[in-house]
């Protein structure tokens, strides 16, 4: 079930004050029942991380890897990606940055008197805005998990999102159009070899690919708002746990949780080069940092196809007992098939 929480006088980082209406939901226990994770997520998603239209399920549920017989899960919406209808729009998109949609989803925390989360968790921008809510509140969790994320905007991503701004700006069918480029990305040549095979259809003599890539323009053309989807890429260009200082492990390193970076070795997006570098530079000064990485032809969406992968990597964290024995060698692993 969509609840609201409103938030009457949010300042954004432009100095807008404005009333900010917040949908999020939550599943398993009720709040103050078992400990709370906060599940984050990505561009096009929403808050509905499970059940039978959830677009995590394998990932979250009963007996799941992220398991909501034991723990509370709870999901924001990110506002303005059009939850509520019309009225979660934002007009004033440009002004806002990830940073500000961190400090909204800690005033719904607040609001909803959690003061500490068993874990934040998210893949893509929904994994940068774990980095960020961490470099804000760095006692709040007591994992952080972002998943093919970074903690800040990388050229090759700033390059991508001016791309998908040219196209919802310029194209006649912007978010079918902006589509279709972005699950290229999404994807890798290797897995559109394996799946397509440049076999074509019979019934209309396009490839197959090209249907594919049309029927994901389609389907999102009929969900998403233009505006939500101009806010979310305009969001992916703001990633900066530094607060503008440019030491953006300095910042990671204040952190208190346990912080556990998941990459994947085929990303073409956020890459895991960059992941294995932050890996390593921060764990020069934190301890408890931990690295894995998926092994997928699948590219950036292997975190939503490669499902017993990640629920392996997540078992040692979601332990509700917590004592893993030899937890370094367990999480800093690349996982092999």
């Amino acid at each position: 079930m969509l609840n609201t929480v409103l938030l009457t006088h949010f300042n954004n980082s432009a100095g807008t004050v404005q009333e900010i209406p917040v949908y999020f939901e939550i599943f398993g226990p009720s709040l103050g029942t078992a400990p709370v994770v906060l599940v984050n997520h990505s561009l096009t998603g929403n808050s509905e991380v499970t059940g039978s239209q959830g677009w995590w399920k394998e990932i979250v549920g009963p007996g799941k890897g992220i398991d909501t017989s034991l723990f509370t899960v709870l999901s924001i919406n990110v506002p303005g990606n059009g939850a509520g209808g019309e009225n979660d729009l934002l007009k004033n998109y440009s002004e806002f940055t990830l940073a500000d949609i961190a400090k909204i989803f800690l005033e719904v925390l607040k609001e909803l008197k959690i003061e500490r989360l068993y874990a934040i968790i998210g893949g893509s921008i929904g994994g940068a805005l774990a980095w960020e809510m961490a470099a804000l509140n760095p006692a709040l969790a007591q994992n952080i998990i972002p998943i093919a994320a970074h903690l800040r905007t990388s050229d090759w991503v700033r390059a991508q999102c001016k791309v998908q701004e040219q196209i919802l700006n310029n194209s006649a069918d912007p978010v079918h159009d902006a589509r279709l480029h972005a699950m290229t990305l999404y994807r890798t040549p290797q897995s559109f070899a394996a799946k397509f095979r440049r076999n074509k259809n019979e019934g209309n003599g396009l490839f197959e690919v090209e249907n594919w890539l049309l029927h994901h323009g389609k389907k999102l053309r009929e969900r998403f708002h233009l505006s939500a989807y101009k806010l979310m890429n305009h969001l992916l260009t703001t990633i900066d746990i530094s607060r503008g200082s440019g030491d953006q492990i300095a910042a990671a390193a204040k952190i208190e949780g346990k912080i556990h970076i998941i990459g994947i070795d085929s990303d073409l997006f956020f890459t895991s080069e960059e992941n294995r570098a932050t890996y390593r530079e921060l764990k020069k000064v934190k301890k408890e940092v931990f690295y894995s990485e998926m092994v997928s032809p699948h590219g950036h969406d292997a975190f939503l196809i490669e499902y017993e992968q990640l629920e392996c990597m997540l078992s040692p964290i979601f332990k509700t007992n917590n004592s893993v024995k030899n937890e370094e060698d367990t999480h800093s692993a690349v996982w092999n098939r």
